[in-house]
């Protein structure tokens, strides 16, 4: 049982019999390449299509479009951890949107208000305690869901072409959600926190060239303090949020052009 296309047209050997110009040539040779990968001309066909008809149908499957029989894989658990990424994703958005109700992003005082106000969150805010577990669990599952997704992609060979492109998304997207970890983690504010922060601030100086404008621009300079814990609340809050959803949004979409890929 083959995966291959029966049909595969010779793109290359059409545009060389062709007698085009420069310009039509690597049009033309753009148009293939990102027609491979993100199936133009099949959508700009379902699009003329849906002109006509009233239901506009999801793109096939390999399985579906090849008339494989084999379609165990399909419903493979382990082709379910992207979904299980976005859902605790969400659950994560959620719950820390309603954590920074009652969340004070000030490292004044001793205690700080920042670590007394979560603090407060646990011990007088109704459920505040179950809120931030849900929150802290739900990040931490979408960490390993997003570990094990990666794994899954990479020993099935999903990362092939046509699939690149999502792929180097994937990495990004694991990538932004450490840091969304790590800046989560210094929110509190405590002693744990603390050292976190002055970890990141060392390796920070440690890189070359670019260390002590990276420690300033991210940590507020070479020391932790009301500054570092404004940049780590407005990357958690306000940055990292709309750049991973929107990512996340891509990513997805590009599954929903592409179809999901069986194991290579």
């Amino acid at each position: 049982m083959s995966l291959e296309k029966q049909d595969d047209f010779d793109h290359g050997a059409w545009l060389k019999r062709k007698d085009l110009t420069p310009i039509e040539t690597v049009f033309l040779t753009a148009l293939v390449y990102l027609d491979k990968r993100l199936r133009i001309v099949d959508y700009l066909e379902l699009l003329e299509d849906a002109y006509y008809k009233v239901n506009l149908q999801m793109p096939k499957s390999h399985t579906e479009q090849y008339d494989l029989d084999n379609k165990f894989w399909y419903w493979y658990p382990l082709y379910s951890l992207g979904f299980f990424s976005v859902l605790a994703y969400i659950v994560a958005a959620v719950s820390g949107a309603l954590l920074g109700f009652y969340y004070s992003p000030s490292a004044a005082g001793d205690p700080t208000v920042a670590y007394q106000s979560v603090k407060m969150i646990m011990q007088d805010v109704q459920f505040g305690y179950a809120l931030r577990s849900i929150h802290r669990w739900s990040a931490q599952i979408m960490m390993a869901a997003v570990f094990l997704h990666m794994l899954r992609v990479y020993f099935t060979g999903s990362y092939k072409e046509p699939r690149e492109l999502n792929w180097l998304l994937g990495i990004i997207l694991i990538s932004l959600s450490m840091v969304f970890g790590y800046t989560g983690y210094l929110l509190p504010w405590n002693q744990l926190a603390f050292w976190a922060g002055q970890i990141g601030v060392e390796m920070a100086l440690a890189t070359p060239i670019v260390g002590e404008w990276g420690a300033q621009l991210l940590f507020g300079g070479f020391t932790l303090g009301q500054a570092t814990l404004v940049r780590m609340y407005i990357l958690h809050v306000f940055i990292l949020p709309f750049v991973v959803t929107a990512l996340i949004a891509l990513h997805v979409g590009i599954v929903w052009v592409q179809g999901i890929a069986e194991p290579h």
